[in-house]
């Protein structure tokens, strides 16, 4: 017996049940992954779906361990063809989900980045006599040809002089006096002469337009006050082809950070770091987690990577 039309009504005149059957007009999609798509909790986006099945919206199919979403063919769904149109143009969210779906499909095809972060949760664990994240580190600065790179909200300047090891010249900047005079005192006592320290703001950069071969901002830019700003500063100092590299938390709960850390921001999406690099005009953003912590709170580190076009 088909569903009622008013009960079918009822349940999406909720706007986040809309959001979820645009999402799964397109894509068959887990709990974990709508999870990701829309920042929601899990109990949540289980209670929509479940909302959603009783009036014969959507159905799942079990994959392995998980369940996957899709909407039900028939069974009343031809009446929210016209309604999911206009939702499409008229709820704001939609592209943002789409960008966001896009992502998180990718990631479930990509068979090798299941494979590198297998290897990745093992690296460290099992002892290998002369094998360390820091031998690696050093070896692939070192393949690095001469460039200018720019370290924005350097902090100490350590990261400024592993990137020294292989740059013609690294300009290194922060807003803080104190930090800038001990990285100073740092690279004056490790004798590296190619470190250039400037005072300054990550959204002001006291750096020339189009100087710069690539722009570091490595656990800097949830300091800024506006991240898309920062980013677009980055760009202007990228000469045409530069490339920009962005080491941040992803985005947690972990309130206490804002005093414990000043921080400004508590991490990002990867869809918002792909958005503001976008807006900044680099092309083909790629973003991925490439560290989870083990202990509480469980910070995660995102990687972001994009080229300013030629």
């Amino acid at each position: 017996m088909a569903t009622s039309i008013v009960k079918i009504l009822r349940v999406v005149a909720d706007p986040n049940r809309l959001r979820i059957l645009l999402l799964l007009k397109a894509e068959e999609l887990s709990v974990a992954e709508l999870q990701e798509i829309l920042v929601m909790g899990q109990s949540t986006i289980s209670t929509h779906l479940s909302q959603l099945k009783q009036v014969g919206l959507v159905e799942d199919r079990r994959i392995g361990k998980n369940s996957l979403y899709r909407l039900t063919t028939g069974n009343g769904n031809d009446v929210l063809a016209d309604l999911l149109a206009r939702a499409q143009k008229e709820i704001p969210e939609a592209p943002h989900d789409r960008t966001s779906a896009r992502r998180v499909v990718k990631k479930r095809q990509d068979k090798m980045r299941a494979f590198f972060d297998s290897v990745a949760g093992r690296h460290g664990k099992d002892y290998v006599p002369g094998k360390s994240w820091k031998a690696m580190a050093e070896a692939l600065l070192r393949l690095m040809p001469p460039m200018v790179i720019a370290d924005l909200g350097a902090g100490d300047g350590s990261f400024s002089l592993l990137l020294a090891q292989s740059a013609e010249k690294v300009i290194a900047v922060d807003s803080s006096a104190k930090m800038i005079e001990f990285a100073r005192e740092q690279a004056a006592r490790n004798q590296v002469k190619n470190v250039e320290y400037r005072l300054g703001d990550m959204e002001e950069l006291p750096i020339d337009d189009a100087s710069v071969d690539i722009v570091f901002f490595s656990q800097s830019l949830h300091h800024a006050l506006h991240p898309d700003r920062a980013i677009c500063e980055a760009a202007r100092t990228l000469k045409p082809g530069g490339r920009i590299a962005i080491l941040d938390l992803a985005k947690h709960r972990f309130e206490e950070a804002r005093d414990i850390y000043a921080d400004e921001w508590l991490g990002f999406t990867e869809t918002e770091l792909e958005s503001m690099l976008d807006l900044a005009g680099f092309t083909k953003p790629h973003t991925s987690v490439v560290y989870k912590e083990d202990k509480a709170p469980h910070f995660q580190t995102l990687l972001a990577v994009s080229h300013k076009p030629i």
